[in-house]
């Protein structure tokens, strides 16, 4: 009775730790990025922590983008130029504000939409003592850990693909505005086609006749007649 009894109240502690199991400190944002511009984010972070930077551009131009990473001495730890997207991680060595940016100042007409998971921190351990205790897991807490890795592997896929139905979402609005003004192009274009069609048309069959000459005929007088003296 006792070891049955038990269960329940196993399952339900290990079920609230997995639900309290926190993910690293950061920051998820999508944002627009306005041509030749550049926009640029920061975050405490301490020496020895971890972070990481996720980044990929969803709407715009080529879909690419300027980014890289600055450490509070101002020294620069990572640049890429024109990326589509990309991931760094890296390991603090000095304590304070760290700066991330990207540009788009390459860019004259194109803004682009561009999303970033910034984390800092490694992730707690989801069972009280798992990485001091020397025996084994239980197999209730062998389940959890693995539904527990189960679901950070959904969210990232979730993630994944909630970026790719959005850049396909924007590539088919481009597309369907850019055939819809090619229809209307077309459609002018015909229009004028026809319209010069028709008045060659009406040209070949109008007669045109000569215009009617106009003779101008000049009034005879007669002559003055000259009297000889008698």
């Amino acid at each position: 009775m006792g070891p049955a009894g038990a269960r329940p109240g196993s399952l339900l502690l290990l079920l609230l730790l997995l639900l309290r199991a926190e993910r690293p400190r950061g920051a998820e944002l999508t944002f627009e990025l306005p041509d030749s511009a550049k926009q640029c984010f920061h975050e405490d972070v301490e020496r020895g922590a971890k972070f990481s930077l996720d980044y990929q551009v969803i709407t715009g131009g080529h879909y690419d983008v300027d980014c890289y990473v600055e450490d509070p001495l101002g020294k620069t730890i990572y640049r890429e130029t024109k990326k589509q997207y990309d991931s760094f991680t890296h390991r603090a060595e000095v304590k304070g504000v760290y700066q991330f940016c990207f540009s788009n100042e390459f860019s004259t007409f194109s803004h682009k939409t561009v999303y970033f998971d910034f984390q800092v921190g490694d992730e707690p351990p989801i069972l009280p003592d798992m990485g001091n205790r020397v025996t084994a897991l239980t197999q209730m807490e062998s389940a959890c850990v693995t539904i527990h890795e189960a679901l950070k592997t959904v969210i990232d896929s979730q993630t994944h693909y909630r970026l790719r139905e959005a850049q396909d979402r924007a590539r088919a609005e481009e597309l369907s505005s850019r055939v819809s003004y090619w229809s209307v192009g077309e459609t002018v274009a015909l229009f004028l086609v026809s319209f010069g069609q028709v008045l060659l048309l009406k040209s070949f069959f109008t007669e045109k006749r000569p215009a009617p000459r106009v003779v101008h005929s000049q009034s005879l007088r007669p002559a003055p007649s000259t009297e000889l003296p008698s």
